[in-house]
Protein backbone atom coordinates (compact mmCIF):
# COMPACT_ATOMS: atom_id res chain seq x y z
CA UNK A 1 0.00 0.00 0.00
CA UNK A 2 1.37 3.51 -1.18
CA UNK A 3 2.09 5.76 1.90
CA UNK A 4 1.39 9.66 2.25
CA UNK A 5 4.45 11.11 0.93
CA UNK A 6 3.72 9.32 -2.76
CA UNK A 7 0.01 10.27 -2.99
CA UNK A 8 0.47 13.65 -5.61
CA UNK A 9 -0.95 17.00 -5.06
CA UNK A 10 -4.99 16.80 -5.32
CA UNK A 11 -6.15 13.18 -3.98
CA UNK A 12 -8.15 12.31 -1.14
CA UNK A 13 -6.80 9.16 0.55
CA UNK A 14 -7.47 7.47 3.69
CA UNK A 15 -5.62 6.31 6.42
CA UNK A 16 -4.92 2.51 7.19
CA UNK A 17 -2.49 2.62 9.41
CA UNK A 18 0.06 4.86 10.84
CA UNK A 19 3.63 2.67 11.52
CA UNK A 20 6.36 3.17 14.48
CA UNK A 21 5.70 3.64 18.06
CA UNK A 22 6.16 6.04 20.96
CA UNK A 23 6.60 9.87 20.42
CA UNK A 24 6.34 9.71 16.55
CA UNK A 25 3.49 8.44 16.03
CA UNK A 26 1.79 9.48 18.89
CA UNK A 27 2.67 13.16 17.65
CA UNK A 28 1.00 12.46 14.36
CA UNK A 29 -2.29 11.01 15.78
CA UNK A 30 -2.41 13.66 18.37
CA UNK A 31 -2.34 16.04 14.76
CA UNK A 32 -5.34 14.40 13.72
CA UNK A 33 -4.26 11.86 11.98
CA UNK A 34 -5.83 8.74 12.87
CA UNK A 35 -6.97 5.11 11.15
CA UNK A 36 -9.97 5.75 9.09
CA UNK A 37 -9.72 9.88 8.34
CA UNK A 38 -9.81 11.33 4.96
CA UNK A 39 -6.72 13.18 3.84
CA UNK A 40 -6.48 15.81 0.70
CA UNK A 41 -3.07 16.35 -0.43
CA UNK A 42 -2.96 20.27 -1.01
CA UNK A 43 0.24 20.65 -1.97
CA UNK A 44 3.63 19.20 -2.25
CA UNK A 45 7.00 20.72 -2.03
CA UNK A 46 9.26 20.42 -5.16
CA UNK A 47 11.79 18.24 -3.11
CA UNK A 48 9.19 16.20 -1.18
CA UNK A 49 9.50 17.87 2.12
CA UNK A 50 7.40 19.23 3.62
CA UNK A 51 3.73 17.81 2.38
CA UNK A 52 0.21 20.40 3.12
CA UNK A 53 -2.41 18.10 4.04
CA UNK A 54 -6.30 18.93 4.75
CA UNK A 55 -7.24 17.00 7.33
CA UNK A 56 -10.47 17.02 9.39
CA UNK A 57 -11.53 20.96 7.90
CA UNK A 58 -7.69 22.23 8.84
CA UNK A 59 -4.29 22.24 6.89
CA UNK A 60 -1.43 21.03 8.03
CA UNK A 61 2.00 20.40 7.27
CA UNK A 62 4.35 17.31 7.40
CA UNK A 63 7.30 16.46 7.19
CA UNK A 64 8.91 13.71 4.62
CA UNK A 65 9.65 11.40 7.05
CA UNK A 66 6.60 11.27 8.98
CA UNK A 67 4.58 11.32 5.94
CA UNK A 68 6.54 8.04 4.86
CA UNK A 69 5.06 6.06 8.37
CA UNK A 70 1.42 7.10 7.11
CA UNK A 71 0.16 4.28 5.50
CA UNK A 72 -2.97 4.97 2.84
CA UNK A 73 -5.53 4.00 0.84
CA UNK A 74 -6.28 6.04 -2.32
CA UNK A 75 -9.76 7.39 -2.90
CA UNK A 76 -11.24 9.81 -5.29
CA UNK A 77 -9.31 12.81 -6.83
CA UNK A 78 -9.84 16.38 -7.13
CA UNK A 79 -8.67 19.35 -8.50
CA UNK A 80 -5.44 20.75 -7.05
CA UNK A 81 -5.40 24.33 -6.20
CA UNK A 82 -2.74 26.46 -7.82
CA UNK A 83 -0.09 27.99 -5.44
Amino acid sequence: MPTLKEIPCGETVTVVKIEGSGPVKRRIMDMGITKGTDIFVRKVAPLGDPVEVNVRNYELSLRKEDAESIIVSKGHTESCPLP
